[in-house]
């Protein structure tokens, strides 16, 4: 991770960590930047979620970007794999996100896709900070300057795009949305309605400073009653930019993106889809997920935390099928990044085909009981400290053939601490916890 640059972009409390002046300075970089070679001005596509904190930086980035002789188009509200997906198939230089995700609505981020719709390499991002931290960059003058253009139509495009992927309709199903107050909430019920679906949905009354507050892919709870109380077929929760899903079985139980992987590595090497990479997993996911796809003789491999990492993996090995426990999952046939929307689309999918509830093509997935707790802290460094590295190590002692693991967040300021196994499971969080703790002292 670099100075401003985590695992997932540039992300931060808005207008004291990511400011305007560090969204039009990215604008200024990407609209040179991109420009280079092409013999005429680059092209750079923008969406934002609902944040109130967008508009300041989606506008900001526009004027960097234009002030640099770009032309920046557009989408406004819509999700992040609407941006990456358009990205590549639009004929984008580059494409910008303007989102924290399922950060809390006082936060913000930029997060950069190439052209191909993968997220820009570490290499752009060392000269983009170069840049932020005091470098120079010639303005467009005449008619060189840029100009912003409104470009809906890509939405609209995008959402064409998804309701073509599934091969049914959803005619006779009940399902329950929960798009987080965010990006999801223009986009998802509009597909699910269009496919034939009753649809119930919540958290789609954004107001700027209610994204993710109580809902969505990080307290799916309010999801799970709605399943329960309308007896749904399933659910599905996205997060702040629709890049995440978590689902709801027809009983109510809250469901991993570990699950949904185990389901579709089943699915699709049944149909020959899978192919011989395997499935693309991280260091958080759960340890149940590979001896439970064992006895089918599928593989998982395990990448660094981060869709972008479980993406470059997936290329690397071949795979088709990857994600995080957290509910990015990647369908590298349909996607360059996790999809939310297009994860539930083909969910719903499988279970139209299948004829049977979801809780019943997860019959043979077995967990192991894991504990994660979100430590905030001031320093991040912390989690490679000797004295947390030590307590790490006298956890999994403690749980007696289960796993410790410590990280320091990439979206956060915080330590994120899993504990795995039978028994004990907090106790050993609570170790590395006090760890922590002490060490901020």
């Amino acid at each position: 991770m670099g100075k401003y640059f985590g695992t997932d972009g540039f992300r931060g409390r808005a207008n004291e960590r990511l400011t305007a002046i560090h969204a039009f300075r990215v604008g200024r970089f990407l609209g040179r930047y991109f420009a280079k070679g092409k013999g005429g001005r680059a092209r750079i596509l923008v969406g934002k979620d609902t944040r109130r904190s967008s508009y300041t930086l989606e506008y900001s980035l526009a004027a960097g970007a234009t002030a640099s002789g770009a032309d920046v188009y557009l989408l406004h509200v819509t999700t992040t794999p609407s941006v990456a997906r358009l990205t590549r198939t639009e004929g984008f230089d580059c494409g910008v996100m303007i989102s924290a995700s399922h950060n809390p609505y006082s936060d913000n981020g930029i997060k950069l896709f190439s052209a191909a719709g993968e997220k820009l390499g570490d290499d752009v991002l060392r000269l983009v900070e170069e840049y932020l931290d005091g470098g120079t960059l010639p303005l467009a003058v005449g008619e060189e300057v840029g100009r912003t253009v409104d470009f809906v139509s890509g939405r609209n495009r995008y959402l064409a795009y998804l309701l073509s992927l599934p091969q049914v309709g959803f005619r006779g199903m009940r399902v329950g949305l929960d798009c987080a107050n965010g990006s999801a909430f223009m986009i998802a019920k509009a597909v699910f309605d269009a496919l034939g679906a009753e649809v119930f949905a919540i958290g789609s009354s954004p107001s700027g400073v209610n994204i993710n507050e109580g809902c969505g892919s990080t307290h799916p709870e309010a999801l799970r009653r709605l399943v329960q109380e309308h007896a749904l077929d399933a659910g599905f929760a996205f997060d702040g930019d629709a890049d995440r899903c978590i689902p709801v079985d027809e009983k109510g139980n809250i469901l991993s993106g570990d699950a949904v992987l185990y389901l579709f590595a089943r699915a699709m090497k049944e149909t020959g889809e899978l192919g011989g990479g395997g499935v693309v997993a991280t260091r958080m996911s759960n340890t149940g997920l590979e001896k439970s796809l064992a006895r089918d003789g599928i593989p998982v491999f395990s990448a660094e935390v981060g869709d972008r990492f479980v993406y470059e993996e997936m290329v690397r090995r071949g795979s088709v099928l990857g994600g995080e426990s957290s509910g990015h999952i990647i369908f590298r046939k349909f996607s360059t990044t996790g999809d939310g929307i297009l994860t539930a689309l083909k969910i719903m999918e499988l279970l139209v085909l299948r004829k049977c509830p979801l809780s019943v093509l997860l019959e043979g997935y077995r967990p192991l009981p894991q504990c994660l707790r979100t430590v905030f802290v001031k320093d991040k460094s912390v989690a490679s400290s000797a004295r947390v590295q030590k307590a790490v190590a006298e956890a999994e002692k403690m749980l007696g053939g289960g796993r410790a693991f410590v990280r320091a967040s990439g979206t956060e300021c915080a330590i994120r601490i899993l504990t795995e196994g039978e028994c004990g499971l907090a106790d050993a969080a609570d170790l590395i916890e006090r760890a922590v703790r002490a060490e901020e002292l």
